[in-house]
């Protein structure tokens, strides 16, 4: 990966064009969730139906993981990954807290006052 000015940023992964052609193919199996049929394959056989992408294995892995995270540092993009969750019968609040390593209600309290803190998250070529 190319090192570039915002990969020193604490606890973010931007998704640029990078990121989004590392995680091409994990993306385009999270869209093929939009379709029920394609739904019922993976809660079927998650394994199987991943083996017909052509995904790394660390991705596959963290998709059967639900290492919402993980997708994210592999290519995933939080729009396509929240596929996964809605197959799951989870909210993006709900996978929005469990990224966070906080519960639900404590993530809606967060974001009703701002959001998480800055502190420790800026880049660290920041001098505050």
């Amino acid at each position: 990966m190319t090192e570039k000015p915002y990969h020193d940023i604490p606890g973010t992964v931007l998704f640029d064009a990078e990121q989004s052609r590392q995680g091409f193919h994990l993306n385009q199996f999270c869209m093929s969730l939009m379709k029920a049929d394609n739904r019922a394959a993976f809660k079927a056989d998650e394994r199987a139906y991943l083996d017909k992408w052509p995904m790394t294995e660390g991705q596959k892995q963290a998709v059967l993981d639900r290492d919402w995270n993980g997708m994210i540092a592999q290519g995933g993009n939080i729009y396509f990954t929240s596929k996964i969750a809605a197959t799951d019968g989870l909210s993006f609040q709900q996978i929005a807290a469990i990224m966070s390593g906080v519960t639900q209600p404590e993530y809606a309290e967060m974001m009703l006052k701002g959001g998480r803190s800055i502190e420790g998250n800026r880049s660290k070529k920041d001098p505050k």
